[in-house]
């Protein structure tokens, strides 16, 4: 088999840590059944996400969710199985915490974290701290990119990504309209990446998680009452031949400009004169 097989899950995010760390590992031992390497999550999948399940912090017990976290690092290393885990990372009191992903590898450790970084007007008022960095790790030769949900209004977000020479986009997210699906698949075809987009089973009405590819279509959804689903990423399929090997290399060569600077006319009065008819 070619490509990397990865899990998008879409479970029901609860305000208890325990209950939504045992969620977790039940999906990871589904993934890893498919002979999935990568599992991705939700926005706020561990602690719970603020204005949904959670009104305050001190409602979260971050001691159960660091234990339930040790828990599916444990799990992951006896699956051999990489999780990508949405969850507010507490800071030092009286900092508020980061709206992060974490990244835990096949081995079982956190290898890197993505911090939130364009908050929106309601997290970075009340509930959270912001981060300013991009992420990027590698599964089995393919390389991956992390966003978070409001994320999704910021292009330089996903072009950053494409510079960065990502192949799989993480979104995880807390959608609150329709036009957060309309805007990934734009995303998707725009970078030719694949964008994977993990979302609670709470906002299915809207939309469904799954993976979109390079082309902007789906490649597989979640369709319930299954709370994953399992699709592969393969950069040799003969499908995405076009946005893999010929449209996205364009777009890289034209952002650049040498091609249009080298046919620039500077000496013909019907180009530069901006008034002529």
């Amino acid at each position: 088999m070619t490509g990397i097989r990865i899990a998008v899950a879409e479970p029901v995010i609860t305000k208890d840590a325990a209950e939504n760390g045992a969620k977790v590992r039940e999906l990871m031992k589904s993934a890893a059944a498919g002979k999935a390497r990568l599992i991705q999550f939700p926005e706020g999948q561990l602690s719970g996400y603020p204005k949904e399940q959670l009104q305050d912090w001190s409602e979260v017990d971050w001691r159960v969710v660091r234990d339930e976290l040790e828990k599916i690092k444990q799990l992951a290393a006896r699956l051999k199985l990489w999780v990508v885990l949405g969850s507010a990372h507490p800071l030092t009191p009286p900092n508020r915490p980061h709206n992060s992903l974490y990244v835990i590898s096949d081995a079982g450790q956190v290898v890197d974290r993505y911090d939130k970084r364009f908050c929106s007007h309601t997290e970075i008022t009340n509930f959270f701290s912001p981060g300013f960095e991009p992420i990027v790790f590698d599964v089995d030769g393919y390389r991956f990119g992390c966003a978070i949900c409001v994320e999704i209004n910021f292009p330089q977000v996903f072009s950053e990504y494409e510079r960065l020479g990502v192949e799989c986009l993480l979104l995880s997210a807390y959608p609150v309209d329709k036009v957060f699906e309309v805007k990934a698949r734009a995303y998707a075809a725009i970078t030719n990446y694949w964008v994977a987009m993990s979302l609670p089973a709470q906002t299915a009405d809207l939309m469904p998680s799954g993976l979109i590819a390079p082309d902007g279509t789906y490649v597989s959804t979640v369709t319930a009452p299954a709370e994953l689903t399992i699709a592969t990423i393969d950069r040799d399929d003969p499908a995405y031949d076009v946005p893999l090997r010929h449209t996205r290399p364009w777009r890289t060569t034209a952002r650049k400009g040498a091609i249009y600077r080298a046919r620039r006319i500077t000496d013909d009065p019907r180009s530069t004169n901006h008034t002529c008819i």
